[in-house]
């Protein structure tokens, strides 16, 4: 083991840390199973089976919460038409096509909280 002291902030913190001389273990927190999805509001339609086949999941890439959304199911977008708003950190968020598309569901509603990650829409 080795002490160290580290400053951050003018405060001074020890610090033990422990050497290894193996591979460190995947991280328990990758491991654990993810939760279930929550359920869809109602009003957001659930994709068929059939046209989910080579579908792209469009994510959040932070948390935040969703202003507006701007597509629908089965509507057809071109790459960079924004499907719905995001508000993250006091800012506005375009959440956009990533390519020419049919909009096979839209999974949040506005006023929905989403964490980052969180599947937000579907385009075949």
């Amino acid at each position: 083991m080795k002490n160290y002291t580290i400053t951050v902030n003018g405060i001074a913190y020890d610090v033990t840390v422990e050497e290894r001389t193996s591979a460190p273990a995947a991280p328990k927190a990758l491991v654990k199973a993810a939760a279930a999805p929550a359920p869809a509001p109602k009003s957001v339609s659930a994709p068929k089976a059939a046209d989910t086949e080579g579908a792209i999941n469009i994510t959040s890439p932070m948390p935040g919460k969703i202003l507006a959304v701007k597509a629908a199911p089965g509507q057809s977008l071109k790459r960079g038409e924004t499907i719905m708003v995001l508000e993250a950190m006091k800012m506005e968020n375009d959440i956009v096509a990533p390519r020419d598309g049919n909009v096979i569901s839209i999974n949040a509603a506005a006023g929905d909280s989403v964490e980052a990650g969180t599947t937000l829409a579907t385009l075949n």
